[in-house]
């Protein structure tokens, strides 16, 4: 992808090969000693015996600019949490790790309970959200990256590109979204993002017509992207979605708080394979079967919260339209990949396109049977407002867990 083409609302931001990670190296940590700059890593326990975090960590190891590496670690027991602080122990970098299935963030979670405010159920965005309000709590972070614990073509470089735009202090980015392809093994992968969103808000624009929060969406190359970085000015603010629809939802709090031109995406990598979710044909609350339902349903309650009504009936059109554009989407990406020498099994491809069909009007009829559900987790402006002593104490909970089992 070395090129300079621009389209949509948001600029791309390039590689063009005509830059060493090192020059960018070098400027970020002259970058960092006056806006220091943390990474969280959300991270199953089950990741810490997979084969891509120990090679993400060794590519840490070589990141002289970061400030602290929040770890937020899930489902893990205390004999995991003994495991995973000697795990992690390799690092070079300052780093915390969250308990979050400890007795202390537990009790922490209780309290949010009583007034509320916990997150619905478990996960990824979960995750993310308390490590971003331990970010807050301590303070010291101008800029704040995220990227998943099983890129297993995981290099420093990556994190790099995608912390300059927002570390950059004669850049506006208050946000960039890392974008890349999604090649491995001979595939074209990134099923959910070509097969299902891509056409999804090509058929919501036939539909509905003219949406400049469809045109923000239409914009980035790849909306699904897990590798974000934020200014921390503006976490307090923006609400976590607790489904698997995280990247589309933190997409719409983009729009909603920020300025197009305060948004940037830019190209972190030739190549990009991490792991594959299984499509889930016999359970539709797994897999990208339940990714595909979240995610339409995200995109239906932020067209609902500016005011587009949403029907049955709007819902059929969608699902039509989308049908036939995904199948023509299909040839392209078949073509594209057999003059790239890639495989493509248009079976696998058509049999994704009529499962995420479904799932377009299975998301629907959730939302119109429940259209005041609340799937986003509070901001951390409101829990603090509600809980003023809620962020020092989480502080005391990860120093008390480190206390006891340091």
């Amino acid at each position: 992808m070395a090129d300079f083409h621009q389209s949509g609302s948001i600029a791309t931001l390039h590689n063009l090969r005509t830059a060493s990670t090192e020059a960018m190296t070098n400027e970020l940590s002259t970058f960092g000693m006056n806006r220091k700059i943390n990474l969280i890593l959300p991270s199953l326990f089950s990741e810490l015996e997979g084969e891509a975090l120990p090679a993400i960590i060794n590519e840490l190891n070589k990141v002289p600019y970061l400030n602290k590496i929040v770890i937020g670690l899930d489902r893990a027991t205390e004999a995991e949490y003994r495991y995973a602080r000697q795990f992690f122990s390799r690092l070079k970098v300052n780093h915390d790790i969250l308990w979050n299935d400890g007795p202390r963030l537990q009790a922490i979670d209780e309290r949010l309970k009583k007034l509320d405010l916990s997150p619905n159920e478990p996960g990824k965005g979960r995750n993310v959200w308390f490590c971003i309000g331990y970010t807050l709590a301590q303070a010291e972070a101008a800029v704040v990256a995220v990227h998943d614990c099983d890129v297993v073509t995981y290099s420093a470089d990556m994190l790099a590109r995608l912390v300059y735009p927002v570390a950059n202090p004669a850049f506006p980015y208050q946000m960039s979204k890392g974008f890349y392809p999604r090649v491995a093994d001979r595939k074209l992968n990134g099923r959910v993002s070509r097969l299902l969103v891509t056409p999804l808000l090509q058929s919501l624009k036939k539909v509905l017509g003219q949406r400049d929060y469809l045109d923000f969406l239409s914009s980035f190359r790849y909306p699904l992207a897990g590798e974000f970085a934020m200014r921390t000015a503006i976490l307090p603010d923006m609400r976590i979605p607790s489904d698997w629809g995280l990247e589309i939802g933190l997409l719409s709090e983009a729009w909603r708080n920020l300025s197009p031109q305060a948004v940037c995406q830019v190209e972190i990598s030739d190549r990009y394979d991490h792991k594959h979710q299984d499509l889930s044909l016999d359970d539709a609350n797994k897999g990208l079967s339940r990714m595909s339902v979240d995610i339409c349903k995200a995109l239906y309650r932020k067209l609902a919260a500016d005011g587009t009504v949403l029907s049955e009936e709007v819902f059929r059109s969608i699902k039509a339209t989308y049908y036939r554009m995904a199948l023509d989407l299909i040839d392209t990406y078949y073509n594209d990949a057999r003059m790239n020498g890639l495989d493509l099994d248009r079976h696998a491809e058509e049999t994704a396109v009529e499962l995420f069909a479904a799932n377009i009007m299975q998301a629907g009829s959730v939302f119109l049977d429940n259209p005041m559900e609340t799937p986003f987790i509070p901001n951390w402006s409101r829990v603090n407002a509600a809980d003023p002593a809620i962020l020092t104490d989480m502080l005391k909970a990860v120093a008390g867990d480190n206390a006891e089992f340091g």
